[in-house]
């Protein structure tokens, strides 16, 4: 009796330890990243201060490999241009789980009064711009580098390696030039470090920080470029009659392509959007054009919905020029892909979130219609993408991604360093365990 007894207390034993190491181990990760918040902030700051365009960012690459080699991981740099990726492996069987950060900023001149605030200045299509990292990549780099060190520091916990992808032009490359994840991908980086799945998150300055949103499935837009000429026949402006005027038809090419959304689309499966950004016609007030050019964005969450609109663009442009005896020819470039988080990923990983921030402070959210080209990666192998708050508790508005004014707590990112930490940790128990 005593030995059936001892036996069922040591399966008991057995069956509480790990949930009991789990435990201990968020603990663990709560502790590594509190103490290490200062440090990720200055890190932060630094990158803030000295941000570079898209394929140009050498001296963030740099600093980066400096950071690399303080916590002894083998690197490599020059990866798609300018990124730079580096290796953990546990020396145990395990999954190959990548992490990525964007490291670019944007043409952007800052206006936030910080004391890192940037003063970089280039040129950038012809023209004398300020550079600011104005989407948050500045915030990625650093949670990223927060994230290796702790995982460095419990490499005995873990099972299989874990590789650091700090990736380039995620805002687009120069014109002429490749860039970004389709070049990561391209370059063959999934086969080449044997990836199995992709993990990515990015700052959110209207989400409070301390708290993380995702969505299953397509979370962020495919985003094409759309550019229409619109022929007609140039006149004199005081006789419309005597030639075919491209400014109206451009007009109602607009008017058009507003109700493909509004009235042609089913808005209840996801949302889609057509903006015309730049519309380039005509010298003189007092002469009609022989020719307009329109160029926009079309952003779109399905692709059977993608494809439909876009031959409903050809149909639409193409039809209301020869109805006024104009020509119009559409091109239509196609740009990243939606940004599909897989649903069993998504499903399997809520945990390692809610343990991050607390359940109740991680919330289901609609689609953005934004576009990110983590997009690529998660093309080749399952991936999982969401958002982790930076706006100031205390705070009531918040200016949007891509503005001078953008603005994110430097407090947020903690959130940020344990999520990832935890979803590595978390994905590698799942598939080592027995």
């Amino acid at each position: 009796m005593y030995q059936v007894i001892l036996c069922f207390l040591l399966l008991l034993v057995g069956s509480i330890s790990p949930m009991l190491s789990q435990q201990d181990q968020v603990a663990q990760v709560e502790q590594k990243a509190k103490a290490i918040n200062h440090d990720v902030i200055a890190l932060r700051r630094h990158f803030h201060q000295y941000p570079e365009l898209s394929n140009r960012e050498f001296k963030t690459a740099k600093r980066i490999a400096e950071e690399l080699e303080k916590l002894g991981l083998p690197y490599e740099t020059g990866v798609a241009i300018t990124g730079v990726v580096a290796v953990l492996d546990s020396g145990k069987p395990g999954p190959t789980i990548a992490l990525r950060a964007d490291i670019d900023g944007l043409p952007v001149t800052e206006r936030v009064p910080l004391p890192f605030a940037s003063k970089e200045r280039t040129t950038y299509l012809g023209e004398d711009v300020g550079i600011m990292h104005a989407c948050g990549h500045d915030t990625h780099i650093a949670m990223l580098l927060g994230t290796a060190r702790i995982l460095v520091d419990m490499k005995d916990q873990l099972k299989g390696k874990v590789v650091f992808v700090f990736q380039p032009a995620e805002e687009g490359a120069p014109k002429g030039e490749e860039g970004g994840a389709a070049l990561m991908v391209k370059e063959g980086i999934i086969e080449k470090y044997g990836i199995d799945v992709f993990f990515g998150q990015h700052i959110s300055s209207i989400t409070p920080m301390g708290h993380i949103t995702y969505k299953f499935g397509g979370i962020m837009a495919a985003s094409d470029v759309l550019n229409i000429k619109v022929k007609g026949k140039q006149t004199h402006g005081s006789r419309p009659w005597a030639g075919v005027d491209p400014v109206t038809v451009a007009a109602q090419i607009i008017q058009g392509l507003n109700n493909i959304i509004s009235r042609q689309t089913d808005l209840t499966n996801e949302a889609a959007v057509i903006s015309i950004g730049k519309i380039k016609g005509g010298f003189r007030s007092n002469i009609i054009p022989e020719e307009v050019e329109l160029l926009g964005t079309i952003r779109t969450l399905d692709t059977d919905m993608q494809k439909l609109i876009h031959e409903k663009i050809r149909t639409t442009a193409m039809h209301i020029a020869q109805s006024a005896g104009a020509t119009a020819e559409v091109d239509i470039t196609i740009g990243y892909p939606v940004t599909h988080n897989d649903l069993n990923l998504t499903r399997q990983m809520l945990p390692s979130l809610y343990k991050a921030v607390g359940e109740d402070n991680v919330h289901v959210i609609p689609a953005v219609t934004g576009a990110e080209d983590f997009s690529f990666f998660a093309q080749k192998v399952p991936g999982l993408y969401f958002f982790t708050g930076g706006k100031p508790l205390d705070a009531t508005t918040a200016a949007p991604h891509h503005t001078p004014d953008f603005y994110l707590d430097d407090n947020c990112m903690e959130s940020g360093v344990k999520a990832m930490t935890l979803l590595t940790l978390d994905y590698m128990h799942m598939k080592t365990e027995h």
